[in-house]
Protein backbone atom coordinates (compact mmCIF):
# COMPACT_ATOMS: atom_id res chain seq x y z
CA UNK A 1 0.00 0.00 0.00
CA UNK A 2 1.72 3.40 -1.07
CA UNK A 3 2.02 6.47 1.51
CA UNK A 4 -0.82 8.62 1.36
CA UNK A 5 0.05 12.08 -0.16
CA UNK A 6 1.16 15.02 2.56
CA UNK A 7 -1.85 17.03 1.40
CA UNK A 8 -4.47 14.33 2.29
CA UNK A 9 -2.63 13.99 5.69
CA UNK A 10 -2.37 17.63 6.19
CA UNK A 11 -6.43 17.84 5.45
CA UNK A 12 -6.86 15.04 8.18
CA UNK A 13 -5.02 16.12 10.68
CA UNK A 14 -6.63 20.03 10.19
CA UNK A 15 -10.03 18.47 10.41
CA UNK A 16 -9.48 16.05 12.98
CA UNK A 17 -7.01 17.61 15.12
CA UNK A 18 -9.73 19.57 17.77
CA UNK A 19 -13.97 19.29 17.31
CA UNK A 20 -14.20 22.79 15.40
CA UNK A 21 -17.59 24.70 14.82
CA UNK A 22 -18.77 23.48 11.64
CA UNK A 23 -18.25 27.63 10.22
CA UNK A 24 -14.70 27.24 10.74
CA UNK A 25 -11.56 26.15 8.53
CA UNK A 26 -7.68 26.85 8.55
CA UNK A 27 -8.24 29.48 10.92
CA UNK A 28 -11.11 31.86 9.35
CA UNK A 29 -13.84 32.09 11.34
CA UNK A 30 -17.48 33.52 9.85
CA UNK A 31 -18.32 36.84 11.39
CA UNK A 32 -14.61 36.94 13.31
CA UNK A 33 -11.89 36.81 11.14
CA UNK A 34 -10.57 40.27 9.52
CA UNK A 35 -9.02 41.27 6.52
CA UNK A 36 -5.34 41.08 8.77
CA UNK A 37 -5.81 37.57 9.35
CA UNK A 38 -6.63 36.06 6.28
CA UNK A 39 -3.59 38.05 4.86
CA UNK A 40 -1.50 37.13 7.76
CA UNK A 41 -1.95 33.16 7.54
CA UNK A 42 -2.62 33.20 3.58
CA UNK A 43 -1.15 36.16 2.40
CA UNK A 44 -1.69 38.38 -0.67
CA UNK A 45 -4.79 36.68 -2.81
CA UNK A 46 -4.38 36.06 -6.86
CA UNK A 47 -7.16 38.60 -7.79
CA UNK A 48 -10.04 40.94 -5.79
CA UNK A 49 -13.23 42.27 -6.22
CA UNK A 50 -15.03 44.72 -4.98
CA UNK A 51 -18.64 45.57 -4.89
CA UNK A 52 -21.77 47.13 -3.60
CA UNK A 53 -23.88 44.89 -1.90
CA UNK A 54 -27.47 46.23 -0.33
CA UNK A 55 -25.69 49.66 -0.37
CA UNK A 56 -22.70 48.16 1.57
CA UNK A 57 -19.37 48.32 0.14
CA UNK A 58 -17.80 44.44 -0.02
CA UNK A 59 -14.85 42.83 -0.89
CA UNK A 60 -14.03 39.45 -2.50
CA UNK A 61 -10.60 37.93 -2.45
CA UNK A 62 -9.70 34.77 -4.17
CA UNK A 63 -6.61 32.40 -3.88
CA UNK A 64 -6.28 30.18 -6.61
CA UNK A 65 -3.07 27.75 -8.24
CA UNK A 66 0.05 28.45 -6.40
CA UNK A 67 -1.64 30.63 -3.91
CA UNK A 68 -4.68 28.77 -2.96
CA UNK A 69 -4.57 26.43 0.15
CA UNK A 70 -2.50 23.16 0.17
CA UNK A 71 -5.41 20.34 -1.33
CA UNK A 72 -7.45 23.53 -3.10
CA UNK A 73 -8.47 24.54 -6.63
CA UNK A 74 -9.77 28.04 -5.12
CA UNK A 75 -10.84 29.65 -1.78
CA UNK A 76 -13.40 32.26 -2.22
CA UNK A 77 -13.36 34.98 0.79
CA UNK A 78 -15.93 37.59 1.16
CA UNK A 79 -15.93 40.23 3.44
CA UNK A 80 -18.56 42.79 4.75
CA UNK A 81 -20.94 41.72 7.03
CA UNK A 82 -23.30 43.69 9.31
CA UNK A 83 -23.52 42.83 12.89
CA UNK A 84 -25.19 44.07 15.86
CA UNK A 85 -22.81 46.59 16.57
CA UNK A 86 -22.85 48.04 13.36
CA UNK A 87 -21.10 47.45 9.52
CA UNK A 88 -17.38 45.91 9.37
CA UNK A 89 -16.20 45.86 5.76
CA UNK A 90 -13.05 44.56 7.28
CA UNK A 91 -14.85 41.24 8.99
CA UNK A 92 -15.32 37.35 6.82
CA UNK A 93 -18.83 37.14 5.73
CA UNK A 94 -18.09 33.44 4.30
CA UNK A 95 -15.93 31.67 2.66
CA UNK A 96 -15.79 29.49 -0.09
CA UNK A 97 -13.25 26.03 -0.62
CA UNK A 98 -13.22 24.27 -3.33
CA UNK A 99 -11.13 20.96 -3.13
CA UNK A 100 -9.18 18.85 -5.30
CA UNK A 101 -10.08 15.60 -5.61
CA UNK A 102 -9.70 13.27 -3.06
CA UNK A 103 -9.58 15.75 -0.38
CA UNK A 104 -12.79 16.35 1.20
CA UNK A 105 -14.16 13.18 0.56
CA UNK A 106 -17.75 11.75 2.57
CA UNK A 107 -15.50 10.42 5.28
CA UNK A 108 -13.10 12.99 5.76
CA UNK A 109 -16.86 15.60 6.05
CA UNK A 110 -18.05 13.53 8.85
CA UNK A 111 -15.18 12.83 11.04
CA UNK A 112 -14.62 16.17 10.83
CA UNK A 113 -18.09 17.87 10.82
CA UNK A 114 -20.22 14.85 11.85
CA UNK A 115 -24.08 14.58 11.14
CA UNK A 116 -25.31 16.90 9.10
CA UNK A 117 -28.32 18.41 10.52
CA UNK A 118 -30.08 18.48 7.47
CA UNK A 119 -29.80 16.77 4.14
CA UNK A 120 -30.72 17.51 0.53
CA UNK A 121 -30.31 17.67 -3.04
CA UNK A 122 -29.60 19.90 -6.16
CA UNK A 123 -29.68 18.30 -9.21
CA UNK A 124 -27.64 14.89 -8.73
CA UNK A 125 -25.52 16.46 -6.11
CA UNK A 126 -26.39 15.43 -2.59
CA UNK A 127 -25.73 18.72 -0.43
CA UNK A 128 -24.86 18.37 3.52
CA UNK A 129 -25.85 21.56 5.77
CA UNK A 130 -24.94 22.28 8.90
CA UNK A 131 -26.61 24.64 11.71
CA UNK A 132 -23.30 26.14 12.76
CA UNK A 133 -22.71 27.31 9.41
CA UNK A 134 -21.18 24.94 6.66
CA UNK A 135 -22.42 23.71 3.49
CA UNK A 136 -20.95 20.78 1.79
CA UNK A 137 -22.26 19.78 -1.82
CA UNK A 138 -20.48 17.02 -2.99
CA UNK A 139 -20.17 15.20 -6.33
CA UNK A 140 -22.84 13.08 -8.47
CA UNK A 141 -21.50 9.85 -7.08
CA UNK A 142 -21.93 11.33 -3.24
CA UNK A 143 -18.05 10.87 -3.09
CA UNK A 144 -16.28 13.83 -2.99
CA UNK A 145 -17.09 17.24 -1.66
CA UNK A 146 -16.82 19.83 -4.36
CA UNK A 147 -17.56 22.70 -2.76
CA UNK A 148 -17.65 23.04 1.04
CA UNK A 149 -19.50 27.01 1.81
CA UNK A 150 -18.40 28.12 5.44
CA UNK A 151 -20.91 31.03 6.90
CA UNK A 152 -21.99 32.41 10.66
CA UNK A 153 -24.42 29.86 11.74
CA UNK A 154 -27.86 29.52 10.17
CA UNK A 155 -30.95 28.23 11.37
CA UNK A 156 -32.13 25.65 9.51
CA UNK A 157 -36.11 24.45 9.14
CA UNK A 158 -37.02 21.32 9.39
CA UNK A 159 -37.23 19.09 5.98
CA UNK A 160 -41.09 19.30 4.60
CA UNK A 161 -42.86 15.57 4.68
CA UNK A 162 -42.61 13.88 1.46
CA UNK A 163 -46.02 13.38 -0.39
Amino acid sequence: MGHLPSVVVAAVLLVCAAPARASEWGTIVPATSTMESVRARYGSPTKTETQKTDNYDTATWIYEGPQAPGGLIRMVVDFGILQASGYRRDVVRSFKLEPKHGIFHRRIVLLGWGEPQRVGKQGDSEIFYYADGLVVIFDKEGFDAQTLVFTPPQPIEPAKPSR
